[in-house]
């Protein structure tokens, strides 16, 4: 029961984090150009967060016998394919939380919620800025964030609930903690590189006519870019095993 508690708890803790960070953007008016900014600084956040704290917690996790599961999913164009990226993404950390909390183990069940949570929340600021920067209206900009915001705290919940003891042993013997986390960090890189760069570049496949003409990323706007990488390595100093 207390388990279960502590699930409950970390799951509602996260579904908060998540859906206050992914507001920031819409509670603030940006103009063209900062917005713009902005969503360059929420790819920059998604770049750093997968290279300096996923693909650094999942190889740890690969040598290192802690329980968790992986997800995968596939996705087609623009908007719907950065929510349903970062989506997936989301459920396999829900996965993993909620196998850690199955282990019975506090201090796994903590170092798996700091580790979600350091990528969470600027995941959930650069889905919001990049489809505000897509010009979705805030109402369903919302909805995409709640789905977002919900999909961990629900995966994590319904993994705890729903494994077997056999189903436990299973996962530790093939290291999915790693492998949870490893996908999380390449849908990470496929959003930021494939999706909301090209777009803020001129080069995305805009239905606008393209009035930057392809120029790419302004002076200022690769600075953000450097600083939303630099910001997760900072976050993750200290953040020791």
């Amino acid at each position: 029961m207390d388990d279960f508690i502590s699930i409950s708890l970390l799951s509602l803790a996260m579904l908060v984090g998540c859906y206050v960070a992914g507001i920031i953007p819409l509670a603030v008016n940006f103009s063209e150009e900062r917005l713009k900014l902005v969503t360059v600084l929420g790819a920059g956040l998604l770049c750093g967060t997968a290279l300096a704290v996923i693909v650094p917690e999942g190889v740890h996790a690969l040598y290192e016998d802690i329980l968790e599961d992986p997800e995968t999913a596939r996705s087609s164009s623009s908007k719907i394919t950065t929510t349903l990226g970062l989506v997936v993404h989301a459920a396999a950390d829900g996965v993993a939380l909620g196998a850690a909390a199955s282990t019975s183990q506090t201090s796994v069940q903590l170092i798996v919620f700091v580790a979600i949570m350091l990528h969470k929340a600027p995941a959930a600021f650069g889905l919001v800025s990049f489809l505000m920067h897509a010009g979705l209206e805030r109402n369903r900009i919302r909805k995409h964030l709640l789905v977002f915001a919900l999909a961990a705290p629900v995966m994590s919940m319904v993994t705890y609930l729903g494994l077997s003891k056999s189903s436990k042993e299973a996962l530790s013997e093939v290291n999915a903690t790693g492998v949870a986390m490893l996908f999380s960090a390449g849908t990470f890189l496929y959003v930021a590189t494939v999706h909301v760069l090209p777009e803020v570049g001129g080069m995305g496949h805009s239905h606008k006519p393209d009035t930057s003409g392809g120029r790419g990323l302004s002076r200022l706007e690769v600075a953000a870019l450097v600083l939303g990488c630099l910001i997760p390595l900072m976050l993750s100093v200290g953040h020791q095993h």
